[in-house]
């Protein structure tokens, strides 16, 4: 799509701007520079945190390969590999938040819904139910069910 001459330029609207590099405090200023830094060395550790997390997803699933008997997986050998997975993918969105909330002045509520229900369903796949209390499964299905009805009310509106 061309731009035309007549059609003004949108500009994304500042739903908040947390760390302005300008502000009126010297004091303040500076130490959103320092919160800045912070933000950008949790991203770099968290991309460590995912390498890492690639290499025990590689070593699990050569040790459940190797391990009697050779080459076939059992049920909770299954519920292992898919928890390894599943905690990198966490990783990756939450550095997503990360570089979102560094790049951006929007703050990417959804995103942080979505993980938390990704980070919620690594919990349903990986559960043990022989070992889990009537009390703990109805407060992980209610964490599912509010975090649920909020992503569908947070993409609704958009």
């Amino acid at each position: 799509m061309e731009h035309d001459e007549k059609t003004p330029h949108r500009v994304p609207q500042l739903l908040h701007d947390e760390l302005p590099e300008e502000h009126e405090d010297p004091l303040i200023r500076r130490l959103h520079v320092v919160i800045r830094f912070a933000i950008k060395l949790l991203a770099v550790l968290m991309v460590l945190v995912i390498i890492w997390g690639v290499l025990d997803v590689i070593y699990v699933l050569y040790t459940k390969f190797l391990s009697p008997p050779l080459l076939l997986f059992e049920v909770g050998d299954i519920f292992v590999i898919f928890g390894a997975f599943m905690v990198v993918l966490i990783a990756v969105e939450i550095f997503i938040n990360i570089r979102l909330y560094l790049g951006t002045n929007v703050l990417p509520i959804r995103l942080v819904i979505a993980t938390a229900l990704m980070a919620i369903a690594r919990k349903v796949i990986i559960l043990d139910i022989q070992t889990v209390s009537a009390e703990e499964m109805l407060a992980i299905a209610a964490v599912v069910l509010a975090l649920g009805v909020t992503h569908w009310l947070v993409g609704k509106r958009e």
